[in-house]
């Protein structure tokens, strides 16, 4: 048949038919021949792991099984305080101290091994921050602890209230300053001088006696309210909470009666404190009241002798920070080239010395001096004063 009585026959035009004549098409489209041919590959066969290859497998599963539960054995006896051998040590947690920090310490003294461990323990009971931050649940300070405490109890331990935290008494004389008293605090553990000094300048006391007068931004105006007594600190304690103990004392002292007095006389309680604190360098105790009726006199009723000049050496010395005055010393401290009270207190003053400054004797004394007998000698005018330095040998060789 031709081409053109094919194409007839169809009625139209067949290529596949025309091209591969005998073939028959797959319904997609693939010859079947194509079909049989993939059909006739053989399949390739799994290999099957044999005695031997089971047996590794299984020791293989088992083998990491034991590992891990040993592993976390071990984690768990940590956590719990499980199997551990008897020990204590003394761990200080400072200020600002993360969590990091203190697992690394708890490490160092022997009480856990496995500090990732902890601060795990610490993320999921949500112990975050840095100790002292508000909220914080470990607290700055010194603590005794052991390996008998589990986690939870090392955490507790550090906190606020543990009957773990080390504390220790510090005696504060009268007449001590307030550098003094912080490096006494520092060396028994109390706080450090760098941490009291910045508290001291800059932390805002709610005294009503600290407002208004005394701004912030030096860490003096709180010298002559750190009250001298014996205290019970923490190791380690916030300085904040430290100062403010002392303040308070100093508030109960200073009673309602004593800062009404001042307020009769025109004059505040930190005139008082100031007034004191220069008592309380100037004298060994006996003549308080003398002292004090000296220094009103020379502040309210001044003579042309004194004219305004308290002329107290031991404020002079508090500026210079020497052993000899210098009666030349740049200093408002110098109460020799100023008129009228220092700056600040000079010291922290007792309770004796206190009360002098709000109750002074009733005296015309302007003048004092230090005699041979190791007693104050006190005077109405300068020449009287004069003759009796002249008459002791103290005075005579400066």
């Amino acid at each position: 048949m031709s081409q053109e009585e094919y194409r007839n026959q169809d009625g139209m035009e067949n290529p596949s038919r025309a091209s591969h004549p005998g073939k028959r098409l797959a319904p997609s489209g693939k010859s079947e021949g194509s079909r049989t041919e993939k059909a006739s590959r053989p399949r390739k066969k799994r290999k099957r792991l044999g005695a031997w290859g089971v047996l590794i497998y299984v020791v293989c599963v088992l083998g990491v099984s034991a590992l891990l539960a040993g592993v976390s054995w071990m984690w768990a006896n940590d956590v719990l305080a499980l199997n551990k051998a008897e020990h204590s040590a003394v761990v200080e947690v400072a200020e600002g101290d993360t969590v990091d920090q203190v697992a690394d310490k708890l490490k160092e003294n022997g009480l856990i091994e496995y500090p990732f461990v902890f601060k795990l323990f610490c993320a999921f009971t949500h112990v975050s921050g840095a100790a002292g931050e508000e909220d914080a649940k470990i607290t700055p300070g010194t603590y005794e602890l052991n390996t008998d405490m589990d986690y939870r109890a090392l955490v507790s331990s550090m906190g606020s209230s543990s009957s773990s935290r080390l504390t220790t008494t510090v005696t504060i004389p009268e007449g001590t300053t307030l550098a003094q008293i912080f490096q006494m605090l520092e060396n028994a553990g109390v706080s450090t001088v760098e941490h009291l000094t910045e508290t001291a300048a800059n932390y805002d006391f709610k005294f009503s006696f600290l407002q208004g007068e005394l701004p912030l931004g030096d860490a003096t105006r709180l010298e002559g309210y750190l009250f001298p007594d014996t205290y019970e600190f923490y190791m380690g304690e916030n300085p904040v909470s430290v100062l403010n103990k002392m303040i308070l004392r100093f508030d109960e002292i200073f009673t309602d009666e004593m800062r009404q007095a001042m307020t009769d006389k025109g004059m505040t309680v930190n005139d008082a404190v100031i007034i004191a604190s220069l008592i309380e360098k100037e004298t060994d105790g006996t003549d308080q009241g003398k002292i004090s009726s000296v220094i009103y006199n020379r502040l309210l009723n001044p003579t042309s002798e004194t004219a305004g000049y308290l002329n107290i050496d031991a404020s002079i010395l508090y500026a210079t920070g020497g052993t000899e005055v210098d009666l030349n010393a740049d200093t408002p401290y110098n109460t020799s080239t100023h008129t009228g009270l220092p700056p600040t207190a000079i010291c922290c003053p007792g309770v004796d010395a206190l009360k002098a400054a709000v109750s002074p004797e009733s005296t015309s004394y302007y003048f004092y001096a230090l005699g041979d007998d190791g007693v104050h000698h006190f005077f109405n005018s300068y020449s009287q004063h004069q003759a009796f330095v002249a008459s002791q040998e103290l005075y005579q060789n400066g």
